[in-house]
């Protein structure tokens, strides 16, 4: 079991950033509430706050006439006001209003990009910090060949001048942002607000994916989103233990094995998904996902696997056993080698974000014997 640390953030509320030392308070534990139900606010009538179904990250407060205040648990709020509605008079200056509808956004933190592609809003987002050749998302890709997606600089170094030409209205970071905290002062100084995405924080995977509903009210989307996400939480299914215990790995050119540690997403989809993380005991005083250990560390603690799945797009897509045992002598020693129980992820996860639930069943396939056709993120090397 992960260790629970609540992500309180009451310092931040007024600056809309979390700094990079509150965050390292943050080891896989679950985020904080985002405080109580805002009944009033500028003489807004409140009609209910949207309950979140496994999200901890984000509230969503809806208000008569359509408005809508989204709040993210560092205390940043947003409000959307409908397309020829007032602005409400007395907000709070921090308060970041958006007219809808909401557009020309620069999207940073590049995981949610699927979110927007599985609304089918990616048209809301002008500019990005990946090239074209670093997408993985269809829709993507065609949108920068298109020209109707820009590249304006990775979050470090955005380019300000393309920024303030075509008029940005919101830069949506993650906490790499916490790094060089003066850009998103810049950003601010310069009348582009700043929010950062804190989907990767949330304990559960489908908390992860529940982010889709954030943007699908940021977007006025919200029955799509809904219905996307919907449909990825009856994919992860509900299955029973199986007993049989992974690990989810790859191998540097150094020979060294990167592994996740137990508190991150992946192993809690291999868990979700009816398997035994075999290195379940591998924590990190960091937010950091991955672990280093040494190949005879490794082949120590994960020689009896039932199973090994190998994380090929991170250090490279492998399609073969023999690309696998090259990697290592120690390999053909496995378990889950000798007895054919080898897998490797065949396409980009962590571009991924609303396929969560299909990797989920992807994994259950694999613990149960389902055919290779069936599988979707994974391929099994033979």
């Amino acid at each position: 079991m992960s260790v629970c640390v609540l992500f309180l953030m009451s310092a931040c509320a007024k600056t809309g950033a979390a700094s990079e030392a509150e965050l390292s308070d943050v080891q896989g534990g679950i985020l904080s509430p985002t405080g109580e139900t805002q009944a009033e606010l500028a003489g807004l009538i409140h009609t209910e706050r949207v309950a979140n179904q496994y999200a901890q990250g984000f509230t969503i407060d809806r208000y008569e006439g359509g408005y809508r205040l989204l709040s993210v648990c560092d205390g940043a709020q947003i409000l959307t006001v409908p397309e020829g509605k007032e602005v409400p008079q007395g907000l709070d200056e921090d308060v970041i209003v958006l007219q809808e509808p909401v557009d020309r956004l620069y999207l940073l933190a590049s995981a949610s990009m699927d979110m927007f592609a599985a609304m089918d809003a990616v048209d809301r987002i002008a500019y990005c910090g990946v090239e074209a050749d670093g997408w993985y998302i269809p829709k993507a890709k065609a949108a920068m060949e298109a020209g109707k997606l820009q590249y304006a600089g990775k979050y470090s170094a955005p380019d300000y001048e393309m920024l303030l030409q075509n008029g940005c209205r919101l830069a949506i970071e993650n906490t790499m942002i916490t790094h060089t905290p003066e850009v998103a002062d810049k950003l601010k100084e310069l009348g582009i607000p700043v929010i950062l995405d804190y989907a990767s924080y949330e304990e559960n995977p489908l908390g992860r994916m529940e982010w889709i509903r954030f943007y699908g009210a940021l977007c006025d989307c919200e029955d799509v989103a809904d219905a996307v996400f919907a449909k990825q939480v009856e994919q992860a299914g509900n299955y029973e233990d199986t007993g049989a215990s992974v690990a989810f790995f790859y191998i540097r050119n150094d020979g060294v094995a990167v592994v996740r540690r137990s508190d991150d997403y992946i192993p809690a989809m291999i868990r979700m998904a009816g398997g035994k993380y075999i290195l379940d005991d591998v924590t990190g005083e960091n937010h950091l996902s991955t672990s280093n250990m040494q190949m005879e560390e490794f082949y120590l603690r994960a020689k009896d696997a039932d199973y090994l799945v190998y994380n090929g797009t991170t250090a490279g897509e492998i399609h073969s056993m023999q690309e696998l045992l090259e990697k290592s002598d120690l390999m053909e020693n496995f378990k889950a080698v000798k007895e054919g129980h080898v897998y490797a992820v065949s396409r980009n996860l962590y571009q991924s974000t609303m396929s969560l639930g299909t990797v989920i069943a992807d994994l259950h396939g694999m613990l149960t014997g389902a055919p290779e056709e069936e599988l979707v993120f994974l391929e099994k090397l033979e």
